[in-house]
């Protein structure tokens, strides 16, 4: 595994990190490609809403005859910056594996009112991290913990309350779109 570099600007674990995990409130971030920046300021955030990263794998998958698949998936958020662009690194290097464009990891900010932070969830769904052996992402959350002065303690997916993914992890999603006066894109 490569150490990712998080820039300065982006570093706010210090500040949200305790001994329960995470602090939450109605400020949440996304990580995303930069190819992409245009498509959220002007659109907002949208659930499985890299069309043409999705068209290109479809059109690959065709090509040796797999199965396509569809992406319903919802708008991913965590809490951290730092995790945001842990994702946002992710998602820049499969964009460039497909386009070969030079894209950079880069970070939404996303403010919601009280009602629209309702919509915000738990995802559960990183059980499938937690029972992946030597997850990367569980690795660079385990490296954040500990630069800051915390301990990632094992936790049983099968076991662990829905919130310990929330505020051990950093993982939440909003089913509902994220209208674009709700997100700012973050520059250092």
């Amino acid at each position: 595994m490569t150490e990712l570099k998080t820039p300065e600007y982006l570093q706010d674990a210090k500040e949200l990190l305790s001994d329960d995990g995470f602090a939450t409130s109605n400020v949440w971030y996304h990580g995303t490609s930069s190819g992409l920046i245009t498509s959220v300021t002007n659109q907002g955030l949208v659930g499985g809403g890299d069309a043409a990263l999705m068209k290109r794998m479809q059109s690959t998958l065709q090509t040796i005859q797999a199965p396509a698949f569809t992406a319903e998936d919802p708008v991913f958020l965590t809490q951290s910056k730092e995790l945001a662009y842990y994702w946002a690194d992710q998602k820049a290097k499969s964009r460039n594996l497909y386009f070969s464009n030079g894209e950079t990891p880069v970070v939404f900010e996303v403010t919601l009112s009280e009602e629209e932070n309702t919509h915000v969830k738990t995802d559960a769904g990183g059980a499938a991290l937690l029972m992946e052996p030597g997850n990367a992402y569980l690795q660079h959350l385990g490296e954040v913990y500990k630069t800051n002065g915390k301990e990632l303690e094992e936790i049983n997916p099968l076991k662990a309350d829905r919130m310990v993914y929330l505020n051990k992890l950093g993982l939440a999603y909003s089913n509902q779109p994220i209208s674009k006066k709700a997100v700012k894109l973050l520059e250092g």
